[in-house]
């Protein structure tokens, strides 16, 4: 872990940082200047002579280094990345409670909950970051960027293990509904119990073999001509876990870019959400015993169907 950062945060994202490694072994040394040293191992896109020209890059201490600084292994740059434009995701954040620990979301659809790729500014993180200037504030969970519903934030560094570590034990209990296909020849209540992976570049998760990693409970709630209404009570949480989940029983949710099969949508296409919903999440406080349970308020929209 790098030592504290000496720049503050910028539209509510940490600074970066790099670390020199140790080239003495090299003959000639492979950089004999921190630009040298920049140019190499930053993107091509990024502008580096640029950032070193206003003092972007900063020493442990803030001191900006300089292009013809001498090379010095295993010493920190610290620096803001240049973010690209991201098309604004229209939906509001709406806060279901907040205390001097938690922050507990109704996260809309389309926007992620982390930085990630190309989406950095637009994530549910960053945005809360920024409007209720806690600095700190950081999930004690995920959800998929396009599901909506109930999520848990802890508003200081010295509370995310406690509320993390209730995600991480299994020790909260998630409901999801979601629609999708009725197929009339499937029994309900089932369970769903496989191995779930999702392999390094690849944007779905797929069923492979081996020992069982991934368990779902699926109820069937309503249905209304060829589609249904499910509920989806996770006992794990594996990536994309529902929807590879309903989509193995040939009931792919509505809305789904990627399962069964993926679909190129523009990233400022937001006419379509994943008809997907956490709908309630319910745990005990793990730092005052206090019994909490949260409700999403993001209906499902039903498929008009032709008569």
């Amino acid at each position: 872990m790098p030592p504290r950062s000496p720049l503050p945060q910028r539209h509510g994202l940490d600074a970066a940082w790099l670390r020199t490694p140790d080239n003495v072994a090299d003959t000639p040394p492979r950089w004999a200047t921190i630009g040298d040293f920049l140019l190499d191992r930053l993107p091509a896109e990024a502008p580096v002579a640029e950032m070193l020209e206003a003092g972007e890059f900063v020493d442990q201490t803030g001191r900006p280094w300089h292009t013809e600084d001498a090379y010095r292994p295993n010493a920190f740059i610290w620096f803001h990345r240049h973010l690209a434009p991201e098309p604004p995701v229209p939906f509001e954040i709406g806060v279901l409670y907040a205390d001097e620990r938690i922050v507990v979301v109704d996260k809309p659809h389309f926007l992620a909950t982390t930085p990630r790729g190309v989406h950095v500014r637009e994530t549910v993180l960053v945005r809360l970051r920024e409007s209720l200037s806690l600095p700190e504030l950081a999930p004690a969970h995920r959800l998929d960027r396009l599901t909506a519903g109930v999520l848990l934030l802890t508003t200081q560094r010295r509370y995310r293990a406690a509320y993390a570590e209730l995600f991480q034990t299994q020790q909260v209990q998630k409901t999801y509904e979601a629609l999708a296909p009725y197929d009339p020849s499937l029994e309900f209540p089932r369970r769903v119990t496989n191995r779930i992976e999702k392999p390094r570049g690849s944007l779905q998760a797929v069923v492979t073999d081996g020992e069982p990693n991934a368990d779902s409970l699926i109820e069937l709630v309503e249905t209304r001509g060829p589609n249904a209404c499910y509920r989806l009570t996770p006992a794990t949480g594996k990536t994309h876990q529902l929807r590879v989940h309903l989509a193995g029983l040939g009931l792919p949710i509505i809305g789904d870019p990627l399962y069964p099969d993926v679909r190129d949508v523009n990233a400022d296409d937001f006419s379509t959400p994943l008809q997907l919903v956490a709908r309630s999440l319910a745990f005990t406080d793990p730092i005052d015993q206090t019994p909490r349970e949260y409700s999403s308020h993001f209906a499902l929209e039903w498929p008009q169907v032709r008569q």
